[in-house]
């Protein structure tokens, strides 16, 4: 049984009523009071670093990797699980080669770090679109999903009400932005992880003991459940019919290792830490985060098959977006008491908190670098009062557009716009940052053409993937357009965005080259040590 009981649905309202008032409440009272850039911005960079470390977490496992993660280890077993392992060695890529020199290099926004060395309006303008292009997909996946999942969670089914629920929620989370800042939005994260957690873990105990403790009698189960017997503990289960199922894994998990955690809205939390040593600190409690929810979701997503059945999670949603809430009821039983009732309630909660929290922040994110690097960088000195107001009116300008997009596309498969999110992060954004951050030759040039070439070739390809067309769970089942026989674009795009920057350093010259590496060097101390460099 995996429905949920009346009492269920109406304290789950309840408590998204709940939510939604301390939530707004929270930002309200936390957001800056005055025309205070650095308040808005980063906070003042005052959370201490397990309060920044559980924010970065926060911003990192949003709504999408949460009932998306869930969804392919229920249906696809191992293919999942290493998906889920990929998501953590991200954040340990970030934590180890970023973290630390884009807090050095980095003010308020990717393009504070990119123009650190290479100062420009063409830099902080393509910086802005590229942030843009790659949230925006994210953002729509999120919204777009909120009417189903609250159809599932409170059991209406009509078409007015989903999207009735996308609007209302889009305005909560322009709110969160426009109003809490990076200080109020941080707090909604630390709530949301939390939250997220603390009943995930119990769950996932619960899920064991219904196997006396023993995972490999779980994964025994969901193996005989699942239909495919041990192919779902090996991988390429996920891409089966494929030209080349294990090189489309290794592609698919190298671009969410890559793009995962270059993108912006997880970069700009790097700016809040006080010191080296704080986003150090910082960053291990996010890992640390990430690797306990990596477990909880791995247990959960294995039990709702091992409990459920994958027919049973494919019929609720192909994608499997309800496993882990199936999972979460299934671990309960046939009877459900008044405590059960109330923990699955905190599931839900913090399902519902997820998806308003992880767009909030990357509204935020969106809204910041169109304020900072577009219309304050047009202005030689732009009052604070005014680039706050801007900041606000960005909010707005990029979350309206968004909600209303949202409502056009939620009867679509949005998987392709995940994975575009990613693509865009590893062939556009994680190439910029590391020349940008190692390569003392890197020229302006060369990043230009790192962020255009890399953002273009994703474009180009991604039309062409399986999970556009081709396929009964692809975006336009219908049609078949399917040139590219991978599920995402990495194979190519990754190296191409390597080489943009390679030729259009090469392409600069020789003069301008040495000039930027002079350059480089005036400012290496700081990015890479944080070291103010002394004149002798």
């Amino acid at each position: 049984m995996t429905e949920l009981s009346g009492d269920a649905q109406t304290m789950s309202l309840v408590a998204f009523t709940a939510v939604v008032t301390v939530t707004l409440l929270l930002c309200v009272m936390t957001g800056p009071d005055r025309d205070d850039l650095d308040e808005f911005y980063t906070g003042y960079r005052s959370l201490s670093p397990l309060r920044n470390g559980l924010a970065i977490a926060g911003d990192y496992i949003s709504a999408a990797t949460v009932l998306g993660t869930g969804g392919v280890i229920a249906l696809f077993g191992y293919d999942g699980i290493v998906l889920a392992l990929s998501t953590a060695l991200s954040l340990m890529l970030l934590m180890f080669l970023l973290a630390e020199p884009l807090r050095n290099a980095g003010r308020f926004t990717m393009g504070d770090a990119l123009t650190r060395r290479m100062p420009g309006r063409a830099v902080r303008v393509t910086a802005c679109v590229v942030t843009i292009a790659a949230l925006l997909p994210m953002m729509l996946v999120q919204l777009a999903g909120t009417g189903q999942l609250l159809a599932f969670i409170l059991g209406f089914s009509g078409d007015a009400v989903k999207t009735g629920c996308v609007l209302v929620m889009g305005a909560l989370m322009i709110s969160y932005a426009a109003i809490g800042g990076m200080k109020g939005t941080a707090l909604i994260q630390m709530l949301k992880i939390v939250i997220l957690l603390g009943s995930g873990t119990v769950v996932a105990v619960l899920v064991l003991s219904r196997f006396d403790w023993n995972p490999g009698a779980l994964f025994d189960a969901a193996a005989r459940q699942s239909g495919v017997g041990s192919a779902f503990l090996h991988s390429g289960l996920q891409f089966t019919g494929g030209a080349s199922p294990r090189l489309d894994m290794i592609t698919s998990e190298l671009t969410v290792v890559l793009g995962g955690a270059c993108l912006p809205h997880i970069t700009m939390r790097m700016y809040t830490a006080s010191s080296a040593r704080q986003v150090r600190r910082s960053m291990s409690w996010a890992v640390a985060s990430v690797a306990v929810f990596v477990l909880v979701i791995t247990v959960v997503g294995v039990g709702a098959t091992a409990l459920v059945g994958r027919a049973a999670v494919a019929q609720a949603d192909p994608r499997g977006n309800t496993a882990y809430l199936m999972g979460s009821r299934a671990a309960f039983g046939p009877d459900i008491s008044t405590a059960e009732t109330l923990l699955f309630t905190t599931v839900t909660t913090a399902i519902f908190l997820t998806v308003l929290a992880s767009v909030a922040g990357m509204i935020l994110a969106c809204a910041n670098s169109l304020a900072h690097d577009v219309f304050a960088a047009r202005v030689r000195e732009m009052s604070p009062h005014r680039e706050m107001l801007l900041a606000r009116l960005s909010a707005l300008a990029i979350g309206i557009p968004t909600v209303l997009l949202a409502v056009q596309v939620q009867h679509r498969s949005l998987q392709p716009l995940v994975t575009l999110s990613f693509c865009l992060g590893a062939s556009a954004l994680a190439p910029a940052l590391v020349y940008s951050l190692f390569w003392r030759r890197y020229t302006r040039t060369g990043l230009l053409s790192t962020l255009i070439g890399g953002s273009l070739s994703v474009l180009l390809l991604m039309p062409g993937t399986n999970l556009v067309s081709g396929s009964p769970v692809s975006a336009f089942p219908d049609a078949d357009f399917n040139w590219f026989p991978f599920t995402t674009t990495g194979l190519v795009t990754i190296p191409l965005g390597f080489a943009f920057g390679w030729l259009g350093t090469v392409a600069s010259g020789r003069t301008k080259a040495e000039e930027q590496r002079k350059q480089y060097e005036a400012v290496e101390g700081w990015i890479l040590a944080g070291a103010v460099r002394r004149e002798s």
